[in-house]
């Protein structure tokens, strides 16, 4: 009896494959009787509203763009698999274009702060959007293992490299006007954003604050007006008007609590950006020279500037002169390149003014310079797992050539700190590092489509800086409530180092019974800022971001009440 059961299984399992031969013929059969097309695997994506292309492409290094092979000839890893069709479904507002990347050239949106898009200057490159790598190979992410690395045998299509989900335009019907002039070379973008907030509790004097700015950005592509192969002209006027909270109510002055309205106040028209850009080596190399902010493309992300605070760069950077933060321009000029699939370099070299030189901006004689800034920065951008999930890890250096007179003179007479031992003028040295990563992607394939953990820190030579070290740490999230794909929900928190320099300048003052300044309440250590706020993508070019803060040891010091503030930001894009 043992020696047939065997047999029998065999002859069932051949029955049961007989069985199922006959069914599948037969559904098949009725299939093509009742005109529909036969049964197949159809890639996922396939059922997705076309997305340039529909199937899961990725660009070659040394070719146009191509299919992926079948699965089954592709080993099983992050690149072969794709990316989840709920994942990377576009939410139905987003005006971004079915091919996945916007009309360019495209300006900076008022919602996320960016550099423009330029097109490449060679229409056969394997990008648009992004640089072409030098090399045809990974960096740091080839010691990924294959389940999570996505770019380890080519690059990623362009959708994946657009830095935000964009804000669409309030003013719909200029849409024809608008393209009618971006085929002949001209771009423009036309915002408004107001930032209201009031002090609740703590603080010096309660109260609300408002302040606005308008931003008129405009791009001259030279290669449709001029045939100037690769070339462009960037401008960007703006008007900023209002109170800020910090100072008078809060007795802040180091942390600016609210973006706006900083260093180029009551200015009716105050000019920003004037530069030129030059993309070349089949895109594998882009120049800009002339007058712009280094916060634009240095230390900054458009996850940073969803923030008030730390908006367009960490604030222990925007207190030094080297950093030219924006709004304050500044001339100089800046090289990036991609050395491989995942890396990314910029280098440049900028001439170096107090901030508070050249207010409107036009004067640009006035400008008293004393030095040459020389920024450096290297990013690792992975892209992790089958949802090309992108992380960017910075650590970036710039040494400023101006000697600045040493902090211990801030408020100790210079008379008396003069002949300290040790005391001595400095040019100024700053490093940061910075890293945000996205843990899960909803909504498209753009950069912004995801929620995001972020952290950083920066450092500065204690002898010239106000705050020498900035650490902090938080989260920016989208869909957090269902069917709201492209709302965020942002939380930060930020810590603020006094320099030691300035804190012993304070200290000896206090000693010798000398004041210490109508700004400052006792001798400075260290504050603390949590920043949260929700997003709403109301419609088509209107962004409302209600917004709460709360400061620990406003002034640094612990004199003043610590302070709760909440408030509205609303951004329209005409």
């Amino acid at each position: 009896m043992i020696s047939h059961r065997p047999r029998s299984s065999a002859v069932r399992r051949a029955s049961l494959r007989a069985r199922f031969c006959f069914a599948s013929a037969l559904v098949g059969l009725l299939g093509l009787k009742a005109g529909a097309p036969p049964l197949a695997y159809a890639a996922p994506l396939a059922r997705q509203t076309p997305v340039s292309p529909v199937s899961d492409v990725i660009i070659s290094p040394d070719s146009k763009a191509r299919a992926n092979p079948p699965m089954s000839d592709r080993p099983v890893d992050a690149e072969a698999m794709g990316p989840e069709l709920s994942a990377i479904r576009r939410p139905p507002n987003t005006p971004i274009p079915p091919s996945g990347v916007p009309l360019l050239p495209t300006p900076s949106f008022a919602t996320m702060s960016f550099t423009p898009l330029m097109p490449s200057e060679d229409k056969n490159s394997a990008h648009q959007i992004e640089l072409d790598a030098l090399l045809p190979s990974e960096g740091p992410s080839a010691l990924l293992p294959p389940r999570l690395d996505a770019l380890r045998d080519s690059d990623l299509n362009d959708p994946y490299y657009v830095p935000t989900a964009g804000s669409g335009h309030l003013l719909r019907a200029i849409d024809p006007m608008r393209e009618w002039l971006r085929k002949r070379g001209f771009t423009f973008s036309f915002s408004y954003k107001g930032e209201a907030m009031g002090l609740m509790s703590g603080g010096i004097e309660k109260g609300m604050s408002y302040v606005h700015e308008l931003t008129l950005q405009a791009i001259f592509d030279l290669q449709k007006m001029a045939g100037l192969n690769g070339w462009s002209v960037h401008t960007l006027v703006m008007e900023r008007a209002g109170k800020a909270i910090q100072n008078g109510r809060v007795g802040e002055y180091y942390v600016a609590l609210q973006e706006v309205y900083s260093l180029s106040g009551n200015v009716a028209a105050h000019l920003v950006d004037f530069y030129a850009e030059k993309k070349m080596m089949q895109n594998r190399l882009d120049l800009t020279f002339g007058r712009m902010s280094l916060t634009h493309v240095f230390a900054t992300s458009p996850l940073l500037c969803s923030f008030m605070v730390t908006c367009s760069a960490p604030v222990g950077l925007k207190q030094n002169p080297a950093m030219s933060v924006y709004p304050k321009a500044t001339w100089g000029g800046r090289l990036r390149f991609r050395p491989t699939r995942d890396t990314a370099v910029q280098v440049g070299a900028y001439s170096v003014s107090a901030l508070t030189d050249n207010p409107s901006g036009w004067s640009w004689g006035a400008e008293n310079t004393t030095g040459l800034s020389l920024p450096i920065e290297f990013t690792w951008q992975p892209f992790l797992t089958r949802n090309r999930m992108p992380g960017h890890y910075v650590i970036g250096y710039a040494h400023d050539t101006t000697r600045y007179a040493d902090k211990i003179s801030s408020v100790y007479p210079a008379r008396l700190a003069d002949v300290r031992r040790g005391t001595r003028s400095a040019p100024a040295d700053m490093v940061w590092m910075e890293a945000d990563q996205m843990v899960y992607r909803l909504g498209g394939r753009n950069m912004m489509a995801g929620g995001y953990l972020m952290a950083g820190y920066v450092h500065t030579t204690p002898r010239v800086a106000n705050i020498s070290d900035q650490a902090y740490g938080g989260f920016s999230m989208v869909g957090m409530i269902p069917g709201r794909l492209t709302d965020r929900f942002g939380v930060l928190y930020s810590w603020y180092h006094v320099s030691h320099r300035r804190r012993l300048s304070q200290q000896l003052a206090q000693d010798a019974g000398l004041p210490l300044g109508s700004t400052i309440h006792g001798v400075q250590n260290s504050s603390h800022i949590i920043e949260a706020y929700y997003g709403i993508d109301a419609f088509p070019g209107i962004l409302i971001q209600p917004e709460f803060q709360y400061m620990i040891h406003p002034g640094e010091t612990r004199h003043i009440p610590n302070a709760a503030m909440a408030g509205l930001k609303l951004i329209a894009n005409l």
